[in-house]
């Protein structure tokens, strides 16, 4: 699982930094989350591949988030792109993508699939045979969701020194990689457990911005590998995060602390801070293990 940070601050851009948007590698998956202004341009300088993206994920209508998302589109059409693009967002959005093409006469030459979002509850937006995603309602001044990326459990591996010294016919791996008992050419029942390994573990990802702090999430992202929070201030003007919606990075670090997070990455800083440092000593008198989300910046979770 790989996620670059393409941005993570929050409202307007400036030369050195960008509003949020990421990208997700996961499972053979590109997914884009979230498409503040800039963001083709930050995909570019990060070489990550046009062509990759079929999925983005727009968290909600405020502008840092998703004023990208008809200028990434207008150049998918410029480079004659022909595969389908899923862009799942608030109700809303197709409305407000759709008027800027119609009004540019720039309709697009590949299909255009808009999944609207209403519900307040979470619910299963993407499956297929290697991944879920669901979202992750959340509070903030507009109707917002968060998501949670979940690789499905892998096949079992197979304990080859144990199963050649069973009787086991070959046609017969495919069964036991599956997770199910078989019998050996002899009729002996083989149980899986002796003939087999657990497989690797699987991994997930949420992504929870912009919101304030809100424990109804915990449920939904429980045991997550990997939590990305806003903390878009620090303690001293704590003050400004129930007003604004926002999030507080100690309060980042609580929820990542009460959903047994393995690792909290931070971002969405307001710009009015110089250093990034103490956001990370914040968190960490809560959470130990805190990553300071960056422009640019690629985090591997193998």
């Amino acid at each position: 699982m790989k996620l670059t940070i393409l941005g993570c601050y929050s409202a307007t851009p400036r030369a050195n930094t960008n509003p949020t948007a990421q990208v997700l590698e996961i499972r053979n998956h590109m997914f884009l989350i979230d498409c503040g202004e800039g963001t083709q341009v930050q995909l570019r300088k990060n070489r990550v591949k046009f062509a990759r993206i079929k999925h983005i994920f727009i968290s909600h209508l405020h502008g840092d988030h998703f004023f990208g998302l008809v200028g990434l589109i207008s150049t998918f059409r410029l480079l004659t792109r022909e595969t389908d693009l899923h862009i799942y967002g608030p109700k809303g959005i197709k409305e407000v993508i759709t008027l800027q093409m119609k009004l540019a006469d720039s309709w697009t030459n590949y299909r255009l699939i808009f999944h609207e979002l209403t519900s307040t509850e979470s619910e299963l937006i993407f499956e297929d045979d290697v991944v879920q995603v669901y979202t992750i309602p959340l509070d903030h001044r507009v109707y917002t969701n968060g998501f949670l990326f979940k690789e499905k459990e892998g096949e079992r591996k197979l304990d080859m020194n144990a199963v050649l010294n069973e009787d086991i016919d070959v046609a017969y791996y495919r069964k036991l990689k599956l997770g199910h008992d078989i019998l050996d050419n002899k009729g002996n029942l083989i149980k899986n457990s002796s003939v087999t390994k657990p497989p690797v573990p699987s991994k997930s990802y949420a992504f929870c911005s912009d919101t304030a702090y809100n424990e109804k999430m915990l449920p939904i992202i429980e045991d997550v590998t990997v939590l990305y929070h806003e903390s878009t201030f620090l303690e001293k003007h704590g003050h400004l995060a129930p007003r604004t919606k926002h999030s507080t990075a100690i309060e980042a670090a609580t929820i990542a602390k009460k959903c047994n997070a393995g690792t909290l990455i931070l971002g969405h800083y307001s710009t009015r801070y110089d250093s990034l440092n103490e956001f990370k000593e914040e968190a960490q008198t809560v959470f130990n293990k805190v990553l300071l989300g960056e422009d640019g910046k690629t985090f591997n979770f193998d």
